[in-house]
């Protein structure tokens, strides 16, 4: 009889991406960036909402209501991307129309940057930071129209 080996349940779903954490207010007891990170990898790892909120010291419904809060467009979409199976769906984010967007949540994003959590055998090590050169970008484009709009020339001699 041939056996064949079983391939890990997690080694099936994709591994948590880069993503902008959900803007709130600093508390001890509270979604930190690093307790958002935590929350995707044990996702990752176990494939249960209920068991990565537990182990990383939070109840299924706050992760659920994080979800669902104002901003957490791109933690949403980290999560159903862990979630879904490697190859089964597509993963593009849905756009976001940044014409609406004010500059000043511009600069909260840009101040923020990505995360990413870091796994490794198992267990989450680090999280990895970078800016968000999209949102850069994006307000870079947005003062030059300014000043094109105010009859300022970008470039004077």
């Amino acid at each position: 009889m041939l056996r064949m080996a079983k391939t890990a349940a997690h080694r099936l779903r994709r591994r948590p991406g880069w993503f902008c954490p959900v803007p709130l207010r600093s508390r001890r007891d509270g979604w930190s960036a690093g307790r958002q990170c935590a929350f995707l990898a044990h996702l990752y790892l176990t494939g249960s909402v209920t068991a990565a909120a537990k182990a990383v010291g939070m109840s299924r419904a706050s992760a659920y209501r994080l979800r669902e809060r104002v901003g957490a467009k791109s933690f949403a979409f980290a999560w159903d991307r862990v979630l879904s199976l490697s190859g089964w769906e597509s993963a593009d984010p849905v756009r976001e129309d940044f014409r609406k967007v004010t500059t000043e949540t511009l600069l909260a994003r840009l101040e923020i940057g990505l995360v990413k959590p870091v796994i490794y055998r198992g267990r989450m090590t680090a999280i990895t930071r970078k800016p968000d050169n999209s949102t850069l970008f994006r307000l870079l484009r947005r003062s030059d129209g300014e000043q094109v709009g105010n009859g300022q020339e970008g470039h004077e001699r």
